[in-house]
């Protein structure tokens, strides 16, 4: 079997879990990598066939998107040559996780896709929403990445068809300790900023990790780390607790390991609120947004707040079984015409 992936590369989570599923899929056939979007710290440790810019987010450095970053890379006549050029029709299945191109390709050439991932979840209405929906953010999680089928991954099974996180080996064979410091993951934030935050609790030391940063900087109680694997992993397994964003990767992987949690979406992703929904849900403490009542929060977290354990062993041998146990159904589907994407883009 001739198998089609076609990985996001905007943040780091895609390529996170592409790199813990790829060797499973692998025994499904052979795997050719699409790659779309510039902006992540990790690298793909694989072959990739085929290499995009994509569609990519960028963030300012105050916990927001930037739009003006966002709006200069968008280009697209690139977009509608590697939607053509895209050759899909050469694959006997082609999995999608979140990217726009493959998608609009499938659609074009009439070709049957899954969309496999956290974002696929969102299909079902028995996924979290934060109390007030936002009518674009909605639209953009259902229609970004249309497939014949989908595959969802969410920190519950919501639905039939939504599976729970895909964890990293190296997490899943942890045994976590307390060093007594915080990690800190929030990639929307810049160095500056994040000095500025957490130097004022010197009581606390805290290993951040931070987009810029190339080799390890030890300033006052805080250490700055670069956006490494080998050391994210290191810094998860032993520390208190993690502050994040409210991403999906990451926070599951401090439900795996038990860490105490605190949760603050970026500003302007629709499904990083849906996820903090989620998350409260859980019995996370999830923030809005930092404001000056921040110091508050954190003291409040940090000495009354619980941590959650979720067992995440078992996701992928049940999330590729439901996949390959549909697969004689997709390939007798192509759902979609060449008009179904004209109005996102043309």
């Amino acid at each position: 079997m001739k198998i089609l992936y076609a990985v996001q590369a905007t943040g780091n989570g895609h390529i996170s879990r592409a790199m813990e599923l790829l060797p499973h899929l692998e025994q499904y056939g052979v795997v050719d990598i699409f790659l779309s979007g510039d902006n992540s710290n990790l690298s793909l440790d694989a072959s990739i066939k085929y290499r995009s810019k994509g569609l990519s987010l960028y963030y300012n450095c105050t916990g927001g998107l930037d739009y003006w970053q966002i709006t200069k890379a968008f280009q697209l006549s690139r977009l509608k040559k590697e939607i053509n050029e895209l050759p899909v029709e050469k694959y006997d299945l082609v999995i999608n996780d979140f990217e726009y191109i493959t998608a609009a390709a499938c659609s074009k050439k009439k070709i049957p896709s899954v969309n496999f991932g956290h974002q696929a979840s969102f299909q079902s209405a028995a996924t979290p929403r934060p109390s007030k929906k936002n009518i674009t953010g909605e639209w953009i999680l259902k229609n970004y990445a249309k497939a014949s089928r989908y595959v969802g991954l969410h920190f519950k099974q919501y639905d039939d068809f939504i599976f729970t996180p895909i964890i990293k080996k190296e997490i899943l064979q942890a045994q976590p300790i307390d060093k007594g410091y915080i990690t800190v993951y929030l990639p929307s934030w810049c160095e500056a900023q994040l000095y500025d935050l957490f130097t004022t609790f010197s009581g606390y030391r805290f290993q951040i990790f931070c987009r810029g940063i190339e080799h390890p900087k030890i300033t006052d109680n805080l250490i700055f780390l670069p956006v490494n694997k080998m050391l994210f992993n290191k810094s998860l397994i032993q520390c208190t607790g993690i502050i994040t964003g409210a991403g999906f990767e990451t926070p599951a992987e401090a439900l795996h390991l038990g860490k105490k949690l605190l949760c603050i979406p970026i500003k302007g992703q629709y499904e990083q609120q849906c996820n903090a929904a989620a998350l409260k849900e859980m019995g996370v403490y999830c923030l809005k947004k930092i404001e000056e009542d921040f110091k508050d929060h954190f003291y409040k977290w940090i000495h009354t707040e619980q941590s959650i354990q979720v067992d995440y062993r078992h996701s992928i041998p049940q999330c590729l079984d439901y996949l390959f146990s549909h697969k004689q159904v997709l390939e007798e589907e192509a759902l979609f015409t060449d008009a179904d994407y004209q109005d996102i883009l043309f």
